[in-house]
């Protein structure tokens, strides 16, 4: 039996290499060494002495908590919205308190830099590219810390305190109890807090509000050293504004305090078709620089769709139905302009202040479609068609989304170029472009945007059909990511990613240029062993970052 388990300790190579039978390779006096030797490890184990290695603190299973661990059954934690990668955790942790985190995030820490282990904040699971994953790490369950109640304050300037693992759509809900919203929002709302301000947060209310991180007072963070910090623009203002748009790199959000403005109770929600894209960016540009204008603005490309306006008679209503049912967009790349007008129901005026806008734009005036909704369900559109699509079995599939950020003197470019060339045929999906002004930004925070005043977000939502080998198929799509990107660089557009993602440091040092050592630095402070969010492939664990 003893021979037996020196068999065991032996190299498996020296196993396969040896010509004779093993247990001759094995003396009474090489078994008697192994043997003391193996009695001497194992004692070091159990009393601890200086010769043994260092022994790993208490293990996850006996962490002390409020909430709970899991280990099996995890299989969710390694998958998201974009369905292309899947990394299993080591364990989820389910946390009752922001404590939960902390200790987790410190006990990690306290292994120090010869342990593997990462810790990744999940909130929706709307990652794209395995952003909210860690491999045989610890990702943290967001959602969890729901529970912690919203306290919306009113007054001159309202306010709402919310969980990082809060849903956007849950606080429309709390906050409209007060006649109160958020300023600023993304088109789909059933994301956390925590993880849109981990990036910027953008819709049509960009243009006027900025995005998300512009229209927060105060934040809760838990750096990757385990500290619970508050910070505000002039409390600990540096983790402030490296953790809004920082990515997750410099810790996880667990409360977050969101401006607030007075909610309207409908919306005049418009559509209206461009032939010709200088015309269509001119009004928009018009549009979000004009001091009476609309309350949101949106553009999209529309390549080679049959029917387009018989479709929108399901939910708008045309200007002209005569001429509208005359217009064919069979085989034409048109860019439909969206917008909306925030009224109060008993506003009598509010038809007169849209048309007045209207007239001031170059559309084509058989496509003018209009219609009313109330606010919450405009803002909570695109739910609508998630309910669509996963009644067919359509939302989980693959989506090789690309948003990019291009410089206004770079747009026509751009779209000559995509649009003419690369995608003439089909789209694989909606695609967003509208501009958005750099002065709503704060650059002191850690996302990065194009050097010029204006800028517009381009955003390809492709889907992929599983299995597919033709132009619907994911890695037909993924090259015609690459070609679009290829295009950029070449052309020198100074394109930057949105939701970005790489695969190598460089690639990221690019990304941040002149402002990549600044967040090497943070990084250094805040997360100095790179624990946090390993997903994004920007920092590996216990390598240097500068």
């Amino acid at each position: 039996m003893l021979r037996g388990f020196c068999l065991w300790l032996l190299p498996s190579f020296l196993k396969k290499k040896m010509r004779y039978p093993p247990i001759s390779f094995l003396r009474p006096s090489s078994i008697r060494f192994i043997a003391s030797f193996v009695i001497l490890f194992l004692g070091c184990l159990t009393a601890n002495i200086s010769l043994c290695l260092p022994i790993i603190p208490s293990s996850l299973e006996t962490l002390s908590v409020d909430g709970h661990f899991s280990f099996h059954g995890i299989e969710h934690a390694a998958r998201d919205f974009g369905n292309r990668y899947q990394f299993l955790p080591q364990a989820v942790l389910h946390p009752k308190s922001v404590s939960d985190i902390a200790t987790t995030i410190k006990h990690v820490w306290r292994m120090g830099p010869g342990s593997e282990l990462t810790v990744a904040a999940r909130g929706h699971g709307h990652s794209l590219q395995g952003q909210a994953q860690a491999h045989q790490g610890v990702v943290i369950n967001m959602e969890s810390l729901q529970g912690t109640e919203m306290q919306v304050y009113t007054g001159n300037f309202p306010y709402v305190d919310v969980s990082g693992g809060e849903l956007w759509i849950n606080i429309l809900h709390e906050s409209l109890k007060y006649g109160l919203a958020p300023k600023s929002w993304t088109d789909y709302l059933h994301l956390t807090v925590g993880g849109t301000l981990s990036n910027a947060g953008i819709s049509g209310q960009a243009f006027r509000h900025g995005p998300q991180i512009s229209n927060v007072h105060w934040l809760e963070v838990v750096t990757g050293k385990g500290e619970v910090i508050n910070c505000s623009k002039n409390q600990n203002g540096d983790l402030f504004h490296s953790v809004l748009g920082g990515l997750g790199q410099f810790g996880i959000i667990t409360r977050a305090r969101i401006s607030l403005e007075p909610a309207p109770k409908m919306v005049k929600w418009i559509r209206v078709l461009y032939s010709d894209f200088s015309t269509f960016a001119r009004d928009q540009e018009y549009l979000i620089s004009a001091e009476n204008t609309f309350d949101y603005i949106e553009g999209f490309v529309i390549i080679n769709r049959t029917g387009l306006l018989n479709n929108w008679r399901s939910s708008f209503n045309p200007q002209d139905p005569v001429q509208a049912s005359q217009f064919e967009s069979d085989g034409k790349i048109l860019f439909c302009l969206e917008l909306t007008k925030n009224f109060k129901v008993d506003n009598t005026n509010i038809n007169q202040e849209v048309e007045s806008l209207l007239s001031q734009l170059s559309y084509i005036p058989s496509t003018l479609f209009l219609s009313e909704v109330p606010y919450i369900d405009f803002l909570d559109r695109v739910h609508v068609s998630e309910v669509k699509l996963r009644s067919k079995g359509l939302w989980e599939v693959p989506h090789p989304w690309l948003n990019l950020l291009v410089p206004k003197s770079k747009i026509h470019n751009f779209a000559e170029e995509v649009f003419g060339k690369i995608l003439k045929d089909t789209s694989n999906g909606p695609i967003l472009i509208y501009p958005v002004n750099k002065s709503k930004w704060d650059n002191r925070t850690s996302a990065v945007i194009p050097e010029e005043d204006i800028f517009y977000l381009v955003a390809f939502l492709s889907s992929a059909v599983p299995s597919s080998t033709g132009t619907d198929g994911l890695e037909y799509i993924l090259s015609r990511n690459k070609r679009i990107l290829d295009f950029c660089k070449t052309a020198r557009l100074g394109v930057k990613q949105y939701l970005p993602h790489y695969t190598t440091q460089e690639e990221w040092r690019t990304h941040f240029g002149p402002r990549w050592e600044a967040f090497a630095q943070r990084k250094s402070a805040y997360d100095p062993l790179a624990i946090l969010a390993p997903g994004h492939r920007i920092f590996r664990k216990a390598t240097p970052f500068l």
